[in-house]
């Protein structure tokens, strides 16, 4: 979602007459940041296949079964949403709930342009790529995830990121945020495991509170499912310690900003959008990659940057109180480790990518319309 935030963004700049439709799964956080961006927003079904290891007979789940049924309902509510709108250009961003808008696109002949995220190619990319005139990826290290017969259309761009993580300040966010202005000595770890949060995550980190808040203050963005256990145990500790640890379900746009700006260190899952951000900031980063997800994608978006030096993994089987605070204890005794790392994370950042791909955007509107 964010990726296309960022690119929408770049071409409002640039035309303030381009019109936008949304299409995607109600139930998932796109509704809710899309709405909030001003975007016309259009639900429709979605169905997720869960590959399995068990190989052919292993997809007979009852979720998949499930899902199946919706796709059908997804393509026809999509192709209203679509034949409706008559857009110039589809811009599809992966996952499964863009395969109906795309399919639906192309039976309309409508010029597509998809981009990947991550450094492993998802299937629903991979089934978008045989659609769209172009495709666009963020690691160059993707395009031998593509099928041989997809790679011409491919090209590199990076991955986007929102202008709001660059408008944050420091000094705002203490007071956002419910710190101490007596604390400001302290370094302050930003947890986050996505916008659903991470439940592994989430207890390691409460386990490693006592020691700590000793040394940091946290700021745990820790998902809407542990938030109401995670704020119980915030009334047991001590005063000290509540001011030293906010707990929020959810950091919101307008929060994002200040929440990066007051971070000297980031624990976090390592999503292609987070790993972005983090480049795009030259944070430092702890990063506990989620497992399995297809082709184990934040193990190898999160490599990257620990080969650059940016960047530490925890291995999610070995997540804990423990292993957190031996990663994490070190980073904050050592501010020119911090720097370093940060340093190394801004050398991966991509700061054209949104520019790249509206410009690609653009290229494949039908010069007729281009005219108007």
């Amino acid at each position: 979602m964010s990726p296309a935030l960022a690119v929408i963004q770049v071409l409002r700049k640039r035309d303030q007459t381009i019109v936008f439709r949304y299409v995607g799964s109600e139930t998932g956080i796109e509704a809710k940041l899309a709405r909030e961006a001003g975007l016309e927003f259009v639900a429709v079904a979605s169905g997720k296949l869960r590959r399995s290891s068990k190989g052919p007979f292993g997809l007979l789940t009852a979720a998949n079964i499930r899902d199946a049924i919706k796709v059908p309902q997804g393509f026809f509510q999509a192709l209203k949403a679509v034949k409706e709108f008559k857009p110039d250009v589809v811009f599809a961003t992966g996952g499964y709930v863009s395969v109906p808008a795309v399919l639906a696109a192309a039976m309309l002949r409508i010029p597509i342009i998809t981009h990947e995220q991550t450094v492993t190619v998802g299937l629903a990319n991979k089934i978008n790529g045989r659609y769209a005139k172009r495709i666009a990826l963020s690691f160059e290290g993707a395009l031998d995830e593509l099928p041989p017969g997809l790679r011409k259309k491919a090209f590199v761009t990076g991955n986007p990121v929102r202008e709001a993580i660059f408008a944050g300040r420091a000094e705002g966010a203490v007071s956002r945020f419910g710190f101490d202005l007596t604390d400001e000595c302290l370094p302050c770890v930003y947890v986050t495991g996505g916008a659903q949060g991470s439940h592994i995550l989430n207890y390691a980190v409460k386990d490693a509170l006592p020691e700590l808040l000793k040394q940091a203050r946290v700021l745990h963005q820790c998902g809407e499912k542990d938030a109401e256990a995670l704020l119980a145990y915030h009334k047991t500790l001590t005063p000290q310690q509540q001011h030293r640890w906010t707990v929020r379900p959810f950091i919101q746009t307008d929060e994002i900003g200040d929440a990066y700006a007051l971070a000297n260190l980031l624990v976090c899952r390592s999503g292609a959008g987070t790993v972005t951000e983090v480049c795009a900031l030259g944070k430092p980063a702890v990063f506990v990659p989620l497992v399995p997800t297809s082709g184990d994608e934040q193990t190898r978006n999160a490599q990257r940057l620990v080969e650059a030096g940016a960047a530490v993994i925890v291995k999610q089987s070995e997540c804990s109180g423990t292993t957190l605070l031996a990663a994490i204890l070190p980073l904050l005794d050592d501010r020119s480790q911090r720097a370093g790392m940060g340093g190394k994370a801004k050398k991966l950042a991509t700061p054209r990518a949104a520019e790249d791909l509206a410009d690609a955007i653009l290229g494949l509107v039908p010069l007729e319309q281009s005219h108007k």
